[in-house]
């Protein structure tokens, strides 16, 4: 009966969550406190639930926009210069044959700012120059997973994440206390963000050893952090009606 459940309860965590070395350490040999595999079967399951998480996350910002048919109060810019840092991630990611679950979410994330992105400029007017950006955008990032771009590029491209993340938060939270408010921008995706990021610097040192990775979450955190006491500190402002024909 036991080797009846041991099979497919092995198929379902081994290799997804576990190694099989540790499978048997903690369900043939019973060691429950091994703490090598339960580092392991924590960040996978972080790593998978935050990639699951990140089909989600950026919706209620999609959502917020079209309901009000206005970008009021989202930064082109910082949205430009998030989507610079997600391909730069997913491609380094790729490139490097890091595990899915260490890096998955930001594909997902990426479809969903290049979204954002075109929404913004549709609802100021430049339709056109929407659709030209995605078509640049899709022939670029085939070039950066292509054979033709140097490993010295994608690294560089990895390395320029945390300026890019920097200057991209801070240029929302100027945007933030320049209105005095937060227009837009959906908390619910700010603070799936910052908790995202936060697990990430566990996941990315536990699966991937790199310190560039692990690095580029930290910064995000910290970044992410900022954007979302902003949102709490002006929970309650409201952007002038004035603005609403925008």
């Amino acid at each position: 009966m036991a080797a009846e459940v041991d099979g497919p309860l092995k198929r379902v965590l081994v290799p997804l969550l576990l190694p099989e070395k540790c499978y048997d350490q903690i369900f043939v040999q019973w060691d429950l406190l091994h703490v090598p595999c339960l580092k392991i079967l924590l960040s996978k399951g972080l790593g998978l639930g935050i990639v699951a998480g990140s089909l989600l996350v950026k919706l209620p910002q999609v959502f917020k926009i079209l309901g009000a048919k206005s970008a009021e109060g989202l930064s082109l810019q910082s949205v430009m210069l998030e989507l610079v840092a997600l391909t730069g991630t997913m491609v380094y990611s790729v490139t490097n044959n890091f595990p899915f679950s260490s890096w998955g979410e930001a594909l997902f994330l990426m479809l969903q700012t290049i979204t954002i992105a075109f929404l913004v400029l549709h609802y100021r007017g430049q339709t056109v120059k929407g659709v030209a950006f995605l078509v640049c955008y899709a022939l670029v990032l085939l070039v950066l997973l292509s054979p033709l771009t140097p490993q010295a590029v994608v690294t560089l491209l990895q390395a320029s994440n945390m300026p890019s993340v920097v200057v991209g938060r801070l240029l929302q939270a100027a945007t933030n206390y320049r209105n005095g408010h937060t227009g837009q921008l959906s908390a619910i995706t700010v603070f799936l963000l910052f908790g995202g990021s936060l697990a990430r610097i566990f996941t990315s040192i536990q699966e991937t050893g790199d310190p560039l990775m692990a690095g580029t979450f930290v910064v995000s955190s910290l970044c992410n952090g900022l954007i979302a006491a902003q949102v709490l500190f002006y929970w309650n402002a409201k952007a002038p009606h004035k603005k609403k024909k925008q």
